[in-house]
């Protein structure tokens, strides 16, 4: 009885707003989708040869991949084809080993149910792809994308009034892409990196003012977990930079040069931590590749770095951050706006983030091919959460009362997030094409004649016959890639 009263107590000790983060959280599980399929193939790969072969023979996850990944890779027989060996002779997986990490805890508990389960007559295979080790990996990749939230909504209400830090977490969680690669595709690994994107901004302000050995040691511990999740995320190594720039001039200036020698070493302890931990992603690669430096990704030689495609990013019906998810062009907004409030730290974050969007707008693929809106700025979810709650800190002065603005945001805040469950419903069950341009005249027509028509039967279909579901939007899928490829 003491033991319920004082977990009682605890929960209630929590505050309101993290309560109510909590138990939508909770809520949210029946959402949770255990699919591999596609890029989450690769991802999900190194997590399963490791734990159930230890070894990096990919040839059983491309057989049990979804029919568009297998299309094209396996022959007629079954079999990988040869094009796709690499000069080690292994599988090629340009899929970063990260997310495999982070999974590790749940499908560690997931196999050892499993083996135990066996041990007493159960007919569940112990090969990594069966339900347990899906679900497993699912809900690993949940709960990672709901702590980036929490982390965004902890660091944002140090800034802003707390109503406004809540709205904007949720705005963002249900009005961005981030739900998509939380719930439906949880095997890729984007809900991963804007937690670890989170956690590694957090544990940067928190300790930007005085570090010990220890603490810069973990940063750089974080920031190796950080690129081994997604290499894009080595435009976060920005905010260092600026923090070490700003430091040298500060000492330059109040003539404290001989503090210098000692600042630069505890950067080259950052550095060699960062590299440490990068050693997954250099040693996979060196036994998937023959080179620890080989991302398996376009060559950087051949990226647009001089002719970026800045507007279509923004803008382009081929999957545009602001196009596709409107309510992120606010978010950018208040990233302005902390700048202006915040100079110090906001200008370290202003140019990470600026650096991020010229990074993947040099990228060949900017488009993201298969994506939900521009899934790359994922990652940036914090500062998409932070933006955002200093925009609707900044809009309430507009209204008489609190109360009247609280309940105003609210309203707008609610179209936006309404838009983007519709526009989810239509790219995951295809009434859109999941690459490539869509028509905005075809969306808008659906969001207000299909999706409310359709979106009942679909919700029941997914909670009661989801495999059936899956299967048959799979069947789409390759019909409109087969569809494309002909045209």
């Amino acid at each position: 009885m003491e033991k319920k009263v004082s977990s009682v107590l605890s929960f209630r000790a929590i505050p309101f707003a993290e309560r109510l983060l909590l138990l939508l959280f909770a809520l949210s599980l029946p959402l949770m989708n255990p699919w591999v399929r596609g890029d989450g193939v690769g991802y999900y790969a190194f997590a399963r040869a490791l734990l159930i072969q230890h070894n990096l023979d990919f040839a059983p996850d491309y057989q049990h991949a979804n029919t568009s990944f297998r299309d094209g890779r396996l022959d007629e027989y079954g079999q990988p084809r040869s094009e796709f060996r690499t000069s080690t002779g292994r599988l090629e997986n340009h899929f970063t080993i990260g997310p495999a990490i982070l999974w590790s805890p749940f499908l560690l508990v997931a196999h050892g149910c499993v083996l135990v389960a066996r041990v007493f007559g159960s007919s569940v295979t112990a090969d990594g792809f069966s339900a347990p080790y899906r679900f497993a990996m699912a809900f690993g990749t949940l709960l990672y994308g709901f702590l980036g939230l929490l982390i965004a909504f902890r660091l944002s209400k140090k800034y802003v009034e707390e109503r406004w830090a809540l709205l904007a977490t949720l705005a963002v969680w249900w009005g961005s892409s981030l739900a998509i690669y939380m719930y439906f595709n949880p095997s890729w690994s984007h809900a991963h990196s804007a937690f670890v994107v989170a956690l590694f901004v957090w544990y940067w302000l928190k300790t930007r003012e005085h570090r010990t050995t220890l603490q810069w040691i973990l940063l750089g511990a974080i920031a190796g977990l950080m690129l081994n999740i997604y290499y894009a995320n080595a435009m976060l190594l920005i905010l260092v930079a600026v923090e070490a720039l700003l430091f040298l001039r500060d000492a330059i200036q109040s003539g404290r040069s001989a503090e210098i020698p000692g600042l630069l070493s505890r950067y080259a302890l950052f550095t060699i931590a960062l590299l440490i931990c990068l050693l997954p992603t250099l040693i996979s690669k060196k036994i998937v590749y023959g080179s620890p430096f080989e991302s398996g990704y376009i060559p950087i030689q051949l990226w647009y770095w001089k002719s970026p495609f800045f507007l279509q990013v923004l803008f382009s019906a081929n999957h545009g951050l602001f196009s596709w998810t409107p309510l992120l062009f606010f978010s950018a907004i208040g990233i302005f706006l902390f700048w202006r409030k915040v100079p110090r730290v906001g200008g370290a974050v202003l140019c990470t983030v600026i650096a991020f969007y010229y990074f993947i707008a040099s990228y060949p693929d900017w488009a993201g091919i298969s994506s939900f809106g521009n899934r790359f700025f994922v990652s940036l979810t914090v500062f998409f959460v932070l933006g955002l709650a200093f925009w609707l800190q900044r809009c309430a002065n507009l209204f008489r009362t609190p109360k009247v603005a609280t309940a105003s945001v609210s309203v707008v805040l609610a179209c936006f997030v309404f838009w983007n469950l519709g526009l989810m419903f239509q790219w995951g069950s295809h009434l859109i094409p999941a690459r490539g341009a869509v028509s905005w005249g075809a969306v808008a027509y659906n969001q207000v004649f299909v999706v409310p028509g359709q979106i009942s039967g679909q919700l029941h279909d997914y909670f009661f016959r989801r495999k059936e579901m899956m299967r048959q939007i799979e069947q789409r899928d390759v019909q409109q890639l087969h569809q494309q490829t002909d045209h």
